[in-house]
């Protein structure tokens, strides 16, 4: 009897997750994923549990990445990389076993992915092999040593509108507002809420594109169109194509000393 197809799904962001389980429920109905680990320690705890066939890791993931995940995992599982930074997934693949798929997740792309495992699944059990464990060993060290890239910032959002998971571009945001629990993006298509703090976003955000202009703002810089200043040493900030009047406070009026 042929074991039933099963799946970890291993990604530090919630919406990724949903976004990656809903394309394979689509592409692959007959495919249980059996578990879901926001960090590779735990999505070597959730493999050693449930022993999933088939596990799909981000490269980058807090504490123990997914390259370190795959060194435990990859000769019991086929490993899939989920990843923006498709220089590792690549290299992990060209030494076989492996395959990858890129963010934002194309369907033909992964469904591409699931033809090539669903034939493996078929035909073989993984096994692994010396040149694979060194790959993985090599990229492993680059990314916590000093030949790891240095970390990409944000090309999109994700937000959920609707019923749906929508990748917004950042060069289309004009402003990220905070309120108690989630934070309003607001770009050319429209809004949505997203659950992001303004903290975690001006760190991940390019500054040279974006400033954080208020303890629950920030600001596309390129969309500025003019600074209002008040007595108070704080300013109204007015942006192109928008009707909204965006505060400056105190502690960020520097930024815009020159304009």
């Amino acid at each position: 009897m042929t074991p039933a197809a099963t799946a970890l799904i291993a990604d530090d962001e919630p919406l990724l997750r949903t976004n990656l389980r809903e394309h394979l429920a689509r592409l692959w109905p007959e495919l249980q994923v059996v578990a879901e680990a926001r960090n590779g320690r735990e999505a070597v705890e959730l493999f050693e549990l449930h022993a999933p066939r088939v596990v799909f890791l981000d490269v980058h993931m807090p504490g123990v990445n997914g390259i370190e995940a795959a060194r435990s995992i990859a000769r019991r599982a086929q490993v899939v990389f989920v990843t923006a930074y498709e220089q590792y997934a690549v290299r992990a693949f060209e030494q076989g076993a492996l395959d990858y798929v890129v963010k934002p997740i194309e369907a033909q792309r992964l469904a591409d992915t699931v033809q090539r495992l669903q034939s493996r699944l078929a035909s073989t059990l993984p096994d692994g092999d010396a040149a694979l464990d060194d790959a993985l060993s090599k990229l492993a060290d680059a990314l916590r040593g000093r030949t790891a890239p240095r970390p990409q910032r944000l090309q999109w959002i994700k937000a959920s509108v609707g019923t749906s998971v929508r990748l917004i571009p950042v060069e289309q945001i004009a402003f990220f507002k905070s309120d108690e629990k989630y934070t309003l993006v607001a770009w050319d298509g429209g809004e949505a809420l997203i659950r992001k703090t303004i903290r975690e976003l001006a760190d991940e955000l390019d500054p040279e594109r974006f400033a954080q202009v208020h303890r629950s703002v920030i600001v596309n810089l390129h969309r500025v169109s003019q600074v209002t200043r008040s007595v108070n040493e704080t300013a109204d900030l007015h942006l192109t194509g928008r009707t909204e009047v965006l505060p400056v406070s105190r502690s960020f009026l520097h930024l815009f000393r020159q304009m």
